[in-house]
């Protein structure tokens, strides 16, 4: 599936969200804190969300940007092959996952490989889902990240746990980036 195929069809999927939630693009707005023009945008696919603005969607429905994700992108049994391990990408903050291994309702953990640009900074003002438990491994580069009011810096080869709460960021080295494995595992 090309990018735009991509953003077709996760354009097409929150907008079935927004109609199975009974909202308006005005109600969506007011909740989520994102402008009515930007929602509208997004649901016709002129425009990719960033990572930001999936995850106050994500709030809303209550659902993680993997569960999310999965539902847009290509399934497999259990084997999960490369062509099927879709790439989605926030340019604008310079962010890329790729899932290696998506949600399933037989598996409570999924795997994602992370790739933030030198100097990106993420911020996600609430987590999808309180409590979230996740595992990263650092592969390259150095990595910040702040959940609630923990601070960890990474360096590559380190690993982290916990449970997401509050607001988080990643901020990726200045000059190395980062490129990290995640698990995140649902309750």
């Amino acid at each position: 599936m090309d990018n735009q195929d991509y953003r077709q069809k996760l354009a097409a999927r929150l907008a079935a969200l927004r109609v199975q939630h009974n909202r308006t693009l005005e109600e969506l707005s007011s909740v989520s804190g994102i402008s009515r023009a930007t929602l509208s945008r997004i649901e016709r696919g002129e425009v990719s969300p960033t990572a930001e603005v999936l995850n106050q969607l994500c709030i809303v429905y209550r659902m993680t940007m993997s569960g999310l994700l999965a539902e847009v992108e290509q399934t497999a049994d259990n084997l999960f092959r490369v062509e099927q391990q879709t790439l989605w990408q926030d340019e604008r903050n310079g962010f890329e996952r790729r899932m290696l291994l998506p949600p399933s309702n037989q598996f409570r953990c999924e795997l994602i490989e992370g790739k933030l640009r030198p100097g990106a900074y993420i911020e996600y003002l609430n987590p999808p889902v309180q409590g979230l438990e996740q595992y990263l491994w650092l592969c390259a580069g150095g990595l910040t990240i702040k959940v609630d009011t923990e601070i960890w810096t990474l360096k590559k080869g380190d690993s982290l746990r916990f449970h997401l709460a509050g607001i988080s960021s990643f901020s990726a080295h200045g000059s190395l980036g980062a490129h990290y494995l995640l698990v995140v595992c649902k309750s």
